[in-house]
């Protein structure tokens, strides 16, 4: 038996063909296994396994003829990952999306150049204004007609006015896909979007135009994303006018979701679950439903959250997954919407660099999210203003020690010139959070808080120098991974790293692995030296016909 190789069945067949095309050396039968659009026959010659692409193959004979067929690792091409229906329903090339990272580090240059790679891309619309907002929208709608793309709508359950405003944003700009993150709950807003345009084909099939990719961490919430919007919220929208009556009826058996993601441990809003529990109960949860509600077209279910890696993705696609999602990985891309020092940072992060911290946007509801730890003191920094926000009625009650420290090295100023900013920024965003502030010192006390907790993220993005130390970068365990994999290959350097390529690379090594994974099914355990996942050009990528 050739080195390395180790076999566990007999033959299931004969091969017939050329016997010069037989490979029988490592380099050959590692090129013919990276060819992913071809099948590979695995044979045994003169007592060792070899690899052949072309001729023929009979199962279940052993006429002596040709050679003993050991096993079959059919095409797998990376466009064949996945749920085809996910990528036919959205237009894609590949079931792969690159999910919205707020503040626009999910940059219009990130949607368009993903949605020029056949892959889907979110825009990372969430704390962002309605002019910001809209102008992006107005730029990906001239620039990609009918490529795929979409936005991001956050649960804003401190500013409902904002959500309100962006959705309604999106309704008349017709955007027609959004990724709507950090629901606890469903609100009018969101089921307006999602409800819109409801209505009956001749043939008497349902068709509502407008998708909601829901990214998901719990079961409860999950459950209300997969089936039909409840009723009194239906009628909410009918009353409220925002709803035809007959589009209400319609909606009685339509999903909340078109397509769920499934968030593992991720970088900023998480519950750091395990993706290997979560996925599976949501696609669980999701068939049961289906089958209780008798869907004709069911919600389908992606993972997000690790992937950094193919073996990543590969473990994805494995556990059923239509389609994954990646995040961090896309931030440490030249096209992302951050700094330099951003991207030079992630690239020298490793898994274990990251810590959990109290989110700006439900600082209140003491929510947190995963940020990067090496390099910033933004996690600390930032569980110091949860510290004294929990102890303190108000700003004003902080022992003077306490509130000394917290103006010289978090705030560099006077809390009274925080609040000022603060009321200058809200008088002109939301008025009412004034007004509650004046009326209530803890909320006065929050909102000077949640300004060091917003700003943090901007000063990274924007690069701000002498506020590194405050950077706030939203980052999982999966940019560790992904530095590990692309270590010493021309994705290493931060300055070579761009979106399509990482994009590519992680499917073609994802189909690899699941080639490889068949053959073990079949007996056949083949070496390491085989299975190279490590990045390529995109030209060498297109010799395996990707």
């Amino acid at each position: 038996m050739a080195a390395g190789f180790s076999r566990k069945s007999a033959s299931i067949g004969r091969w017939k063909g050329d016997r010069h095309a037989v490979a029988t050396s490592q380099v050959a039968m590692a090129a013919m296994l990276h060819r992913v659009h071809a099948t590979v026959f695995v044979v045994e010659l003169d007592g060792d396994i070899a690899f052949v692409e072309g001729g023929q193959a009979s199962l279940g004979t052993d006429d002596g003829d040709g050679l003993p067929l050991i096993a079959i690792a059919p095409s797998g091409p990376a466009s064949r990952l996945g749920d085809p229906l996910f990528a036919q329903s959205h237009g894609l090339r590949l079931n792969y999306v690159a999910g919205a990272m707020a503040g626009g580090i999910a940059s219009v240059e990130l949607v368009e150049t993903m949605a020029r790679g056949g892959m889907l891309r979110m825009y990372g619309a969430a704390g962002l204004d309605l002019a910001t907002v809209e102008a992006a929208l107005v730029r990906l709608s001239t620039n990609l007609l009918d490529r795929p793309w979409g936005t991001n709508l956050i649960h804003s359950p401190y500013e409902p006015e904002l959500e309100r405003g962006i959705a309604d944003l999106y309704l008349r700009r017709g955007v027609r896909r959004i990724s709507a993150s950090a629901y606890l709950d469903l609100t009018l807003p969101l089921l307006r979007y999602r409800l819109h345009g409801l209505h009956r084909a001749a043939d008497g099939t349902v068709i509502a135009p407008n998708r909601v990719l829901a990214k998901i961490s719990r079961v409860e919430v999950a459950e209300k994303f997969l089936k039909p919007a409840p009723e009194p919220l239906l009628r909410a929208l009918v009353e409220a006018g925002d709803l035809d009556p007959e589009a209400a009826r319609l909606a009685e058996n339509l999903p909340v979701a078109s397509d769920l993601i499934v968030e593992a441990d991720s970088g900023g809003h998480t519950d750091n679950r395990p993706a290997l529990t979560l996925l599976p109960t949501m696609i669980g949860l999701r068939d049961r439903i289906a089958i209780e509600q008798g869907y004709l077209d069911p919600p389908r279910i992606g993972a997000a959250g690790g992937i950094g890696t193919p073996h990543a993705a590969a473990a994805a696609f494995a556990m059923g997954a239509a389609f994954v999602v990646t995040g961090t990985v896309n931030q440490a891309c030249l096209e992302a919407g951050t700094s330099d020092t951003v991207r030079a940072m992630l690239a020298d992060a490793g898994q274990a660099d990251v810590a959990m911290a109290p989110a700006a946007d439900m600082f209140e509801m003491g929510v947190e999210l995963q940020v990067l730890r090496r390099g910033t003191l933004f996690p600390m920094r930032a569980r110091k203003l949860w510290d004294l926000y929990r102890a303190n009625p108000s700003l004003e009650a902080i022992a003077d020690d306490e509130r000394g420290k917290l103006e010289r090295t978090i705030f560099r100023a006077s809390t009274d010139d925080i609040w000022s900013q603060t009321r200058a920024f809200w008088d002109g965003r939301d008025p009412t959070q004034v007004q509650r502030a004046e009326a209530d010192p803890k909320h006065r006390m929050a909102l000077c808080f949640r300004w060091y907790l917003g700003q943090a993220s901007r000063w990274a993005n924007a690069g701000i120098a002498d506020r590194k130390p405050d950077y706030q970068i939203w980052c999982g365990p999966a940019i560790g991974a992904f530095n590990e994999w692309t270590r010493d290959t021309f994705l290493e350097a931060w300055q070579d790293r761009r979106a399509v390529p990482v994009a590519l690379n992680l499917m073609h090594g994802a189909a690899v692995l699941g080639r490889a994974a068949s053959l073990r099914t079949q007996g056949v355990v083949i070496p390491p030296a085989l299975i190279d996942t490590r990045p390529r050009p995109i030209g060498e990528l297109e010799e395996f016909a990707l």
